[in-house]
């Protein structure tokens, strides 16, 4: 028997819809965060651990507070930065190969896609619509 399934297929998404969908996302600078806590907090590399994992986290904050452009916009100036400091240490061919240079190379390549789709909402991102949607939603007190 041939099922009689009337229900339509799934549209494919096109590149810049998935663009969107991941630059609008709060997941992506926390997973980044959490990366870059597993690479620098054993042994204790300050600067990079205290530096962007709390201005990622704060991104994802941002997002989830209705701030979905200015949220895409630091996620990808914060995710490149460090996505292209992390391509300036040299490792070598083992070191590469390693649990540690493939939490690496993710953290380096999630910083990529994150600057490229941040990158992407926040050029086609428009503040005066997040603030409407923001209203809309009536999550905070006040107006």
């Amino acid at each position: 028997m041939a099922s009689d399934d009337s229900s339509p297929l799934p549209t494919e998404k096109t590149v810049f819809q998935r663009l969107e969908d991941w630059g609008t996302s709060s997941l992506p600078p926390s997973l980044l965060a959490t990366l870059v806590t597993a690479l620098h907090a054993r042994p204790l590399q300050a600067v990079p651990l205290f530096l962007f994992t709390p201005t990622l986290l704060f991104s994802s904050y941002l997002n989830l507070s209705g701030f979905t452009t200015a949220s895409a916009g630091l996620t990808a100036a914060w995710s490149g930065l460090y996505a292209l400091l992390a391509l300036r240490r040299r490792q070598g061919l083992r070191a590469k190969f390693s649990v540690r240079g493939v939490v690496r190379g993710s953290a380096i390549g999630l910083g990529a896609a994150n600057a490229v789709a941040g990158g992407w909402v926040y050029m086609n991102g428009d503040f005066k619509k997040d603030d409407e949607r923001r209203r809309e939603r009536k999550r905070w007190s006040g107006e």
